[in-house]
């Protein structure tokens, strides 16, 4: 009997290889572009199943991957010729709605958790799509449209059941294994496999928002950042700078014009939203406006399951976005080449900001703004133009120390990482890293290397 024989005869979940059936689909990545292919990927039912897997890998000295959703923007979950800890099937959730408390594995999407505690009018706050992973959606932090008033996913995180290198299974939380607890709320998956997660539940039933699309210029776009960061703490906006796609409400002559399209959630009653979302729709006659009150669960659009963008991108935080940095986003995206250009904008401030920024491994609490610039292309040959054109973007709207959050952070390498972890915060997490995961076993990440003594 071969050592992946005994591995499988020992798992409750299963082992996927090359031949089988779902194999091309469970390698697959939501991001296109990425074509590796894992000798076995193991769809683990428990910890017990991540301990045997990760045990199995170390002997082996095979690289190892962890997946939970599969929405890794450089593709880290997933790995040529070596393993891959699938999480996909581990999807239980118990909810306490007395005690404000949910325990979720880490398998499940975010739309998955927020339709579960829906029923019982509570939420946690994720990000802004459906279907990622609450896994390294987790551990990388947690931006969506709950942050400014109950902040990031890792400040609702009570405690999580983690399998270390060794294959230890740990609850890491505020007096059990504290330092890991610190480290796997921003730190990213460094640390080991986190296998179920402790959340914090608010009451979040009915929410004032929805789409507002508005015409873009450099002068709305300025316009919308000042509402956005003067609006109430309820209130949580992303704004997406790009061209107008095929919309039923949208004419003919409108699909291909720029456009500033303005997700916004106001986490409070229909006439206070009304009154917090005034500020936006006067800052020019809206294009559409489908804001409303809607179920919580209501913020996660429909998602095409065909989409796999292959994209040029660049993330950083700043601490301004004011007019002059407006044209500059304008000019750059008139520039592009690409078949689709876009520049993200998510408004920070609110509960993020009232933590210390050594409380967690997230450690720009005091950034105003996150943005997102990226191109969209088909072929292989096109990379070089894109990543040329990402870049020179990224560079023209830094103010303030450049820093990254760690999500959708796409330069891997020490120098990315210092951008997502500034100064001590490195140097805490590589001397964590040195006690939880000494050499190295998962690196295929952001990496963090160990602390040499």
């Amino acid at each position: 009997m071969t050592t992946i024989e005994k591995l499988r005869g020992n798992l409750k979940g299963r082992v996927i290889e090359p031949g089988d059936q779902d194999y091309d689909i469970a390698r697959s990545t939501f991001y296109g572009g990425i074509d590796r292919k894992p000798a076995h990927i193991v769809r683990v039912a428990d910890a017990s199943d991540v301990a045997r897997t990760l045990a199995f890998a170390r002997e082996w000295s095979l690289e190892l991957a962890v997946r939970s959703g599969g929405h890794s923007v450089v593709g880290h979950c997933v790995t040529d010729g070596g393993v891959v800890i699938d999480l996909h099937d581990m999807r239980g959730m118990t909810i306490d709605a007395g005690a404000r408390g949910a325990w979720a594995d880490a398998g499940l999407t975010a739309l998955d958790y927020t339709l579960a505690a829906h029923k019982h009018g509570l939420g946690t706050g994720f990000g802004d799509t459906g279907s990622v992973g609450l896994g390294g959606l987790t551990l990388g932090g947690g931006f969506g449209y709950l942050s400014r008033k109950q902040g990031l996913t890792i400040d609702n995180l009570l405690a999580a059941e983690v399998v270390t290198a060794d294959g230890d299974v740990v609850r890491a939380d505020a007096e059990s294994h504290p330092d890991l607890f610190w480290a796997i709320r921003g730190g990213g998956g460094n640390f080991g496999v986190a296998t179920r997660f402790h959340y914090r539940l608010h009451e979040v039933g009915l929410v004032f928002g929805g789409m507002l699309i508005l015409p873009a210029t450099a002068e709305t776009i300025a316009e919308f950042v000042a509402a956005a960061l003067a609006a109430p703490r309820e209130l949580s906006a992303i704004g997406n700078v790009m061209p107008a796609p095929p919309m039923p409400f949208l004419a003919p002559q409108q699909v291909g014009q720029r456009v500033l399209v303005a997700f916004i959630v106001f986490a409070g009653t229909a006439e206070a939203g009304e009154r917090a979302v005034a500020p936006f729709r006067a800052i020019a006659t809206p294009i559409a406006d489908m804001l409303r009150l809607m179920p919580y669960p209501g913020i996660y659009p429909p998602e095409d399951p065909n989409y796999h963008p292959v994209a040029a991108a660049r993330n950083m935080l700043v601490d301004r976005l004011d007019l002059g940095d407006s044209h500059t986003i304008v000019q750059h995206l008139s520039a592009s080449t690409a078949k689709f250009q876009v520049t993200q904008i998510r408004v920070l401030g609110g509960a993020i900001a009232e933590v210390p920024n050594d409380a967690t491994a997230y450690a720009h609490r005091d950034r105003a703004i996150m943005l997102n610039v990226a191109a969209l292309y088909d072929r292989a040959d096109e990379a070089e133009v894109h990543e040329a054109w990402a870049d020179s973007f990224w560079r023209a709207l830094q103010n303030g120390e450049p820093a990254a959050y760690v999500n959708f952070l796409t330069m891997d390498g020490p120098s990315g990482v210092r951008q997502a972890y500034p100064g001590r915060t490195m140097d805490r997490l590589a001397e964590i890293k040195a006690r939880y995961d000494p050499t190295n076993v998962f690196r295929l990440n952001q990496n963090i290397a160990p602390a040499v003594s």
